[in-house]
């Protein structure tokens, strides 16, 4: 028997651990919170370059896991990054953006920009000047000066009407012909006697008589024609004087305050708010009465290019975004990008059975209320949502935005009235948030991703250890502590959260820099203090708060253990069996993980099918595993196939296992199966494996090494079989070990053993007590060991194999 022994590891490499006083304090309330983020150095660089390029499309996408503090340190980074921009430029001048009613075309309302503040200001000035045309300009028209004025157009006009018609009809009496009105228009009539002709008076005729008659009629309806020309003409010209008196009087009334309006908003700049209150003032001249009475009168609108059923809209501006009081750049976290959040959208109002909308009802998105200033988006989110994306690019692209209905609108659903504002034009840092795999996604198959995001921060998930790390970490105990009123950590309290931190990322020489999972076991261990009614949060509490979580979530483990304990899931514990080993494997539940043995079989026979991997013939075998299995089919061909063929065949199954296998931590546990079975030698129950292997018989890592082993720990302990219980691990992962206390314990008591193998020689003889086997220079192994015995059970396959196939000889 060989001497396993020396593949042990050793109680102190089982988990990382160091003297608490080794820390500069005895209360993480001695210290301060920190100054900057923890390890982030490469992401944090990013940013501030990222920030500090004003050239277009420098936009971020800052990717890291869950709990990285993707948040915190981009609002940070912002506030900074404004405070620079404030001290530099000193205090910055923004702008209010409104909508304003377009005369030309009411169904694309205009944009207008104007000084910071001032957006109110023009509603109060519009409302004034309403005020002015409906209280003012009434008494103005109802003048006894005005009214005379106004009587004495119409009775010209009414008098030239008279003279033009009276002089038709007297050149028509004259050739014997009377003029006539009717609803089909002005006719003709010859008369007899003094009265109309009737229809059988003018049949009664002979042609020459109607022939002649029709010529005199023709001639008199020239004249009537060119009369009725003369009319509309003299219309038009009273009407023209009329207007112009209609505006004189008018303008006298509204004139003052529509110039000083316009020379108000003239000085500061604002010119498109004078061109629209010009237009304001020729709209209040052509439509003084509908607008006085709030209501289009006779039945017509305000006159323009569309119909206005409200003849006072005009006169409401829509303050669109208004910046009045800000100082420093707007930040904006969009942690819901819909489509109307981010870019806008158009409200409406259901009347008489439909929908009206007007400028009025326009509102803005974030990226307008950011114009300015930054924006941060949560790109999964956006993405979420089909219509988004497309549209975020073209805003980034064109630099300008505007409130409008997403194009993916229900199938059928026509918006009514629809509106397209005029853009506004927009600069916006735009700060996209997400996990590195939706960054390699829109990289890879978005052309466009590179044009508008030129800068990635990658937030890292783990950071190094040394000391100013474990400061580092103190510290932020401190500051969780202080932000939330918890009861502050003795400093070996703040070392379970550290080793905590080390089992998140299963490595002695990292710390996981998910730190939203830290602040969450931080708040959980002091409410354990608390309910202790300690003065600290020691290590203690933060260990209870750890099992207090197991027990949480731990009911699906608890049941597959109980199935274990009660022999429904069959796993051996003691003795050896030829062919047969016990693998590890990891579930995860929610928000915790476990490992759980499993039985591994292997039966080998002579035959020409090589391997039979019983899960792929099932279709439950996925990629990985089969890749594991053809590895050790090369592995096999490379040890014992050089001076013979391989002629057998290995069927492999996963012993009560109903649903899907993958990966290939469990192809060295299959391979030692194998080995055992070919060889006759029988492997210990009592040592479970894990582990990855390559063509060339070396041992791979693996993940989940710490719940593979604390899993089949608590089956031996609560079976009573610790005593010879042990784990096989790979060499490689044993800088992975951060178990649990308990379980080094039990180490340090010989309760329960740790093993590492860095080659399939170093696994066989750990789980047999038989040496492996070296082969001699002519590639002979030992006969007794495990390989030697393999080979010869493969080579009396292979001559079998060959008298079957060729019985002749």
């Amino acid at each position: 028997m060989t001497d396993i022994s020396r593949f042990r590891i050793p109680p102190d490499k089982a988990r990382w651990s160091m003297d608490p006083s080794e820390l500069p304090f005895s209360c993480t309330d001695q210290i301060k919170p920190p100054e900057m983020f923890i390890g982030q150095d490469r992401a944090v660089k990013a940013i501030e370059f990222g920030l500090g390029m004003d050239a277009p499309g420098y936009n971020i996408f800052v990717s890291g896991m869950s709990g990285t503090g993707k948040s915190t340190v981009i609002r940070s980074h912002l506030e900074a990054a404004v405070e620079r921009r404030t001290a530099q430029n000193g205090a910055q001048e923004f702008h209010d953006w409104v909508y304003l009613h377009n005369f030309e075309r009411p169904d694309q309302p205009s944009a207008a920009r104007l000084p910071q503040g001032t957006g109110t200001d023009l509603t109060a000035t519009a409302e004034q000047l309403l005020q002015v045309v409906v209280n003012d300009l009434p008494a103005a028209l109802s003048d006894d000066a005005y009214t005379e004025r106004m009587r004495e157009f119409n009775e010209q006009t009414a008098n030239v009407r008279r003279e033009l018609i009276s002089e038709v009809e007297r050149g028509a009496d004259q050739q014997g012909f009377t003029v006539q009105a009717g609803p089909a228009g002005i006719a003709v009539v010859p008369k007899v006697d003094g009265t109309p002709m009737t229809q059988e008076q003018y049949l009664a005729l002979s042609d020459e008589e109607r022939q002649k008659l029709e010529g005199v009629r023709s001639e008199i309806t020239r004249e009537v024609e060119r009369a009725m020309d003369e009319i509309r003409k003299r219309d038009r010209e009273a009407m023209e004087k009329l207007t112009e008196f209609q505006r004189t009087a008018t303008e006298s009334v509204i004139g003052p305050a529509f110039d000083a309006a316009i020379a108000r908003f003239k000085a500061v700049d604002a010119e498109d708010v004078a061109e629209y209150l010009a237009g304001l003032r020729t709209y209040s001249h052509e439509n003084a009465a509908q607008i006085i009475s709030g209501q289009a009168g006779d039945g017509s609108a305000p006159t323009g290019p569309q119909p206005i059923n409200d003849p006072r809209l005009p006169f409401r501006v829509n303050v669109f975004v208004d910046n009045t009081g800000r100082n420093s750049p707007p930040i904006i976290m969009e942690d819901n990008p819909t489509y109307s959040h981010l870019f806008g959208h158009i409200d409406r109002r259901p009347t008489m059975g439909t929908y009206i909308t007007d400028h009025t009802m326009l509102r803005p998105g974030s990226l307008a209320q950011a114009n300015g200033g930054y924006i941060v988006i949560d790109a999964r989110l956006a993405l979420s949502h089909a219509a988004v994306w497309p549209a975020l690019k073209r805003v980034l692209k064109g630099g300008e935005v505007r409130p409008e209905d997403p194009e993916d609108l229900l199938p059928g659903f026509l918006p009514p009235q629809p509106l397209r504002p005029e853009p506004i034009p927009i600069q916006v840092k735009v700060v996209l948030t997400g996990e590195p795999d939706i960054y390699q996604m829109l990289a890879a198959y978005d052309p466009d991703f590179w044009e508008i995001v030129k800068v990635r921060a990658d937030l890292n998930h783990q950071v190094g250890l040394d000391k100013e790390i474990l400061h580092a970490y103190s510290q932020f105990v401190c500051g969780v502590c202080n932000e939330n009123n918890l009861k502050h950590y003795s400093n070996e309290g703040v070392l379970a959260i550290i080793e905590h931190a080390m089992r998140l990322v299963d490595h002695q020489k990292m710390l996981s820099a998910r730190f939203g999972l830290l602040v969450d076991l931080v708040h959980e261990s002091s409410y354990m203090a608390k309910k202790e009614g300690s003065d600290h949060t020691e290590s203690r509490h933060v260990l209870e708060a750890l099992e207090s979580r197991r027990s949480r979530s731990g009911q699906i483990s608890d049941m597959m253990q109980q199935l274990l304990l009660e022999g429904t899931l069959k796993v051996d514990l003691e003795g050896s069996e030829v062919g047969q080993v016990n693998g590890l494997a990891v579930y995860s539940a929610g928000d915790i993980s476990f490992g759980k043995p499993s039985r591994i079989t292997t039966q080998t026979f002579m035959g020409s099918d090589g391997f039979i991997n019983i899960e792929r013939e099932v279709a439950l075998s996925g990629k990985s595993h089969d890749k594991g299995v053809l590895i050790m089919a090369g592995f096999l061909g490379d040890r014992f196939a050089q001076r013979f063929p391989l002629s057998v065949n290995v069927s492999i199954a996963f012993e009560q296992s109903y649903g899907p296998v993958d990966g290939d931590s469990a192809s060295s546990t299959e391979l030692y199966s194998i080995l055992s079975a070919l060889s006759g030698v029988p492997i210990r129950q009592d040592i479970a494996v894990t582990g990855s292997v390559n063509q060339k018989g070396e041992i791979q890592a693996i993940g989940g090494v710490n719940e593979k082993i604390e899993g089949f720990y608590d089956l031996c302990k609560e079976s009573g079989a610790l005593g010879e219980c042990g784990v096989l691990i790979p060499k490689s992962n044993e800088r992975n070990l951060m178990l649990r206390p308990d379980v080094v314990e039990a180490i340090k008591q010989g309760q329960f053993y740790l093993y590492s193998a860095e080659t399939v020689e170093d696994g066989i003889e750990v789980l047999t007590g038989v040496e492996a086997g070296s082969p001699d220079a002519e590639g002979n192994y030992p006969k007794d060991s495990v390989n030697g015995l393999t080979a010869d059970r493969l080579r009396g396959f292979a001559e079998r194999h060959r008298e079957f196939s060729n019985p002749s000889r």
